[in-house]
């Protein structure tokens, strides 16, 4: 509402006044300041004449009668000063004939003293003949214009149909996002040479200057609010072009551990051991540190045994390696190793080192029965692992022995040690490989609705 007030209030001033109504006429018409100077900064000559005066007089009457707008117009030169008299349906109209006779030689000032009609009759017949010269020129351009949206549109459908040629582009690269990719930027190619073509064959080749200037500026903002977007979408791209990992491939990535379900455009899905989705993206996937535990089939395992510093260290390691040797799943090439890692102060440690194939064996339950038959053995030696020591001092412990005796006539010892004969169960343990995470991968990878860049025929790191 202030608004439409404001608008109402400056249109009177505009009407009461002809200052701002022509301060206004030269905003709408462009015309600054600058200009103006510019336009009045001629030498004025010493010896002007009124035959000069005549000259420019009939000269600006022979402009002005072969422009419809302008044949109304009265002109008086007198002492290279021009007064123009006369009504114009105009503001363009009355620009103009100020900027012609400006533009004569030996022109000091131009006085404009044009009066803008405002008869219904004469704005009708302008704006009549402006539509039937637009008209025409319409007609007349029509069929330029209709090949012109022809080869746009063929360009288009060739370049749609090409992209399509998925085998074509399969040659050049193997990978099937890579591929796809290809078969884009030729279709927009095809697009972007339709569109030079159509706005060559109508003379607006300008436009299209201004067309990819203001793409580029969107494209610019764009790429700032998306970048994560176009950093994971460059990623992936990278990533399907050299695959650090394939499908079910037990990997870690930056501490964070699963099975690999497939490459996204944004993001790498892992399936944990606890079975969850893990969702990583790819532009932390591309700049992490990768540990990709099922690219080779051997893998060692690790684990350390504790013994007295009074048992004999040689033999300690030799059993050890013996009862690895033992295992089954347990590699004889490359060889199990025992090292002696660190002397302590009331214990030795002995870091047992063995092999196993992931694809025949399960890697954790190797580990474990590598532990229990070596505790076993060390057992069944004499090969003592020493047990914390602690120091418990009991107060009044010989009051409370005394009343306990009398109740029960049972003498109270201090501390007592019971032990009870071990039983070792003659069980078979199972070591073979636990494939529940690996089927979760396939299931999810049966529909093939989704999307994968990882590919068996790229090359791999």
């Amino acid at each position: 509402m202030n608004t439409t007030f404001a608008a109402l209030i400056l249109s009177l001033m505009c009407v009461a006044s002809p200052l701002y109504a022509d301060q206004l006429a030269d905003i709408i018409a462009g015309k600054t300041e600058s200009e103006q100077a510019a336009v009045s900064q001629k030498v004025i000559e010493v010896n002007a004449s009124v035959q000069d005066d005549k000259k420019i007089q009939q000269r600006l009457q022979k402009i002005f009668s072969e422009i419809d707008t302008l044949k109304n117009i009265t002109i008086r030169v007198s002492n290279g000063i021009v007064t123009l008299q006369g009504t114009v349906n105009s503001v363009a109209a009355e620009n103009k004939a100020i900027q012609l006779s400006q533009q004569v030689k030996g022109v000091v000032e131009v006085k404009n003293e044009l009066v803008i009609t405002h008869d219904i009759k004469e704005r009708l017949e302008s704006t009549w003949l402006k539509l039937e010269r637009a008209a025409k020129e319409v007609l007349t351009s029509f069929p330029v214009f209709l090949l012109a949206v022809i080869i746009f549109i063929l360009s288009w459908l060739f370049g749609r149909w090409i992209s399509r040629r998925q085998r074509l582009y399969r040659r050049i690269a193997p990978n099937y996002f890579v591929a796809n990719l290809l078969g884009q930027i030729t279709q927009l190619f095809f697009i972007l040479l339709g569109l030079v073509l159509a706005l060559s064959l109508l003379e607006l080749t300008a436009l299209l200057g201004s067309i990819l200037g203001a793409a580029g500026i969107i494209g610019l903002a764009v790429g700032f609010a998306v970048r994560d977007t176009v950093e994971n979408y460059i990623a992936s791209i990278l990533l399907s072009l050299r695959n650090p990992f394939e499908v079910n491939d037990l990997v870690d990535i930056d501490g964070i551990e699963g099975n690999v379900v497939r490459l996204t455009t944004r993001a790498t899905i892992l399936i944990s051991p606890d079975g969850n989705h893990i969702r990583i993206p790819n532009s932390s996937v591309f700049k992490a540190v990768i540990i990709n535990y099922t690219r080779s089939m051997e893998r060692r395992f690790q684990f350390d045994v504790c013994i007295d510093t009074n048992q004999d260290l040689l033999n300690a390691q030799t059993l050890a390696l013996k009862t690895l040797h033992s295992i089954e799943g347990v590699l004889d090439d490359p060889q199990p190793m025992v090292t002696i890692e660190k002397l302590g102060d009331s214990s030795i440690v002995l870091r047992i080192y063995g092999w196993t194939n992931q694809e025949k064996y399960s890697f954790p339950k190797v580990r474990s029965e590598a532990i229990r038959q070596i505790k076993q053995a060390f057992d069944q030696e004499n090969i003592v692992m020493p047990e914390p020591i602690y120091q418990i001092k009991m107060v009044g412990y010989e009051a409370y022995a005394d009343v306990i005796q009398k109740e029960t006539g049972e003498q109270q010892t201090p501390y007592a040690i019971s032990r009870q004969p071990g039983v070792i169960a003659d069980v078979s343990i199972d070591i073979s490989n636990d494939d529940t995470i690996e089927k979760i991968v396939e299931d999810e990878n049966e529909g093939g609705d989704t999307e994968n860049l990882l590919d068996k025929n790229a090359a791999q790191e």
